[in-house]
């Protein structure tokens, strides 16, 4: 294990992407502050991580979409933990797939009061602490649904097209303090995202990865190591990563194709 003795604050650490990043990272040397609404799934995640690796973690239970309990949290870390390497924004979700006509509003807000807002307090809260040190790095969890609007995608995909103009502004912003900003974007990844987006059904959302093979938590976990343990003076603006069964957002092969 390489001890590099780096802070590494993941959001959305409960499952998926968030999860595996945050094993990923600690295995390679990094402690880890830890942020997700699930409080269960994230002490079990940090208690398995702890026993695996050994690296710090501290847990903090709080909705990213609350911006006074994002607040709370940021800024009442101990000076141990203030000194934060790597932010991961990873929390977002997609909720619903129909027209704009036929779209649910609680739907919406939750998509935008997540992927955007949440996207944003958490980076208001933690650059002021990367800016004040002139280091840092922040990795936003984007997706191909950022570069492509798919049928019935619209305001998902809307969301992401957003993180991406935030990720391109504050790297413009961030650039005389030395912070570094990444976009990774994943195509089909097989996580909790289709049973989130179907509303808990997930019949429906095990029939999005049938008859190829997806990409997996763990990929993008590797891609989101590799970047941030990059020389100094190199940094990976933008990365699309897709399954080799996928050509865009809407050409997937299948076994039955």
């Amino acid at each position: 294990m390489n001890d590099i003795q780096k802070i590494a604050l993941i959001t959305g650490a409960s499952s998926g992407i968030g999860e595996a990043t945050a094993k990923l990272l600690a295995l390679n040397g990094y402690d880890l502050i830890l942020t997700a609404r699930r409080e269960d799934r994230l002490k079990k995640v940090a208690s398995e991580i702890k026993s695996q690796t050994g690296r710090k973690i501290l847990e903090l239970i709080f909705d990213v979409r609350n911006h006074a309990e994002v607040q709370k949290n940021i800024s009442s870390l101990k000076d141990a933990w203030k000194n934060v390497d790597v932010l991961v924004n990873n929390a977002g979700l997609a909720a619903g797939l129909s027209s704009i006509k036929d779209g649910l509003i609680d739907d919406w807000e939750r998509m935008i009061d997540t992927n955007i807002k949440g996207l944003l307090y958490m980076s208001k809260s933690v650059i002021p602490l990367m800016v004040e040190r002139k280091s840092g790095h922040i990795v936003n969890i984007g997706s191909i649904a950022g570069k492509e609007v798919y049928p019935n995608g619209n305001v998902y995909c809307a969301t992401k097209y957003a993180v991406d103009a935030l990720t391109q502004g504050m790297r413009m912003e961030l650039l005389a303090s030395k912070i570094k900003v990444t976009s990774i974007c994943p195509g089909a990844a097989e996580t909790e995202f289709s049973t989130v987006r179907f509303h808990g059904d997930k019949e429906k959302a095990k029939n999005v990865y049938k008859g190829f093979t997806p990409l997996y938590a763990s990929d993008i976990a590797e891609a989101i190591l590799w970047v941030v343990t990059r020389p100094s003076h190199v940094n990976i603006n933008d990365m699309l990563i897709m399954p080799t069964a996928q050509a865009n957002a809407t050409t997937i092969l299948r076994d039955a194709d």
